[in-house]
């Protein structure tokens, strides 16, 4: 049996199981570590905002970071990768970020990511999340998703957002916070000494949902090394290969067998806890939890 260790692993096999209240298995782990939290019920969701205690204002410098990760899973897969992995990695960094008394963040643990045949975006957890900050005037806010992080050895910070900006007219505000996010990003990998970084397209997160509600997030997954180099051999072959991706058919294209493994196994039951990499984890914590530090 594969071991995962302390908070909050102790909990991932049973957060796994096929039937598993993955819900009250979250909000166990966060009552236990009393990290402050609220449940909003919002279009058929149960999403969970996790943030520090409110600071005295003249600490709060900037707008909050806002990590994401979604908690659903497909029906009939474990879900450890897509997205269990994500929502361990995230709830560590909360607490890490607690005990470092570290104000300026926030985190959802998102709903209803995970669309069902003829769901449109909007019904997308991340899509009602995104008209909640807006209302509340956050929508400058700097959104990272956090999907797929636990199996490989290579961060990837998704560019499939460029790719559909390119298609559409106008959005040069969106653009332009795109850029920002892509630089924090780099840059936080960068003076982390993360070697091993590619921004490649990826597969659809909750960034779709921001996307159509008007914000911008940035996805962060991870790979392996063998699999990020078909991958870029793949996208300089096939100019169609980014577009397989955005229209997340990767079950139907001929192209079927050129993306990546890790990224078949999601959504099937395949998505089980031997492909996980455990010894990479710390990389993608340490990573989430300087993008808060700035």
């Amino acid at each position: 049996m594969f071991k995962f260790e302390g908070f909050p692993w102790h909990r991932f096999m049973d957060f796994i199981s096929p039937t598993a209240d993955r819900f009250s298995i979250l909000k166990g782990l966060l009552d236990d570590e009393v990290l402050d939290h609220k449940v909003l019920d919002i279009a058929g969701g149960r999403h969970f905002v996790v943030a520090p205690p409110p600071p005295e204002e003249k600490y709060l410098r900037h707008k909050p970071v806002i990590l994401v990760a979604h908690y659903d899973r497909a029906e009939g897969s474990p879900g450890a990768n897509d997205n269990s992995a994500g929502v361990f990695i995230l709830l560590e960094t909360a607490l890490k970020l607690k005990k470092g008394s570290v104000n300026n963040w926030i985190i959802f643990f998102t709903d209803k990511e995970e669309l069902k045949s003829g769901e449109k975006v909007q019904t997308q957890g991340s899509y009602a999340m995104a008209e909640g900050l807006k209302n509340l005037k956050m929508e400058s806010c700097k959104i990272f998703c956090f999907d797929a992080c636990g199996c490989g050895d290579t961060l990837i910070i998704s560019n499939t957002l460029d790719l559909l900006l390119k298609k559409e007219k106008g959005g040069e505000k969106l653009r332009e916070s795109l850029v920002e996010l892509r630089k924090l990003a780099s840059d936080t990998a960068l003076n982390l000494g993360i070697k091993k970084v590619l921004l490649a397209p990826t597969p659809f997160s909750d960034d779709a949902g921001f996307f159509r509600a008007g914000l911008m997030a940035q996805t962060i997954t991870m790979l392996p090394s063998e699999e990020c180099i078909r991958l870029v051999s793949e996208i300089r072959k096939n100019p169609d290969f980014a577009d397989v991706l955005i229209r997340s058919e990767l079950q139907k294209s001929p192209l079927t067998y050129s993306i990546p493994d890790t990224w078949r196994c999601m959504n099937t039951p395949r998505d089980s806890y031997l492909r996980l990499t455990p010894d990479n984890f710390r990389t993608v914590i340490r990573f989430a939890e300087a993008l808060c530090k700035g």
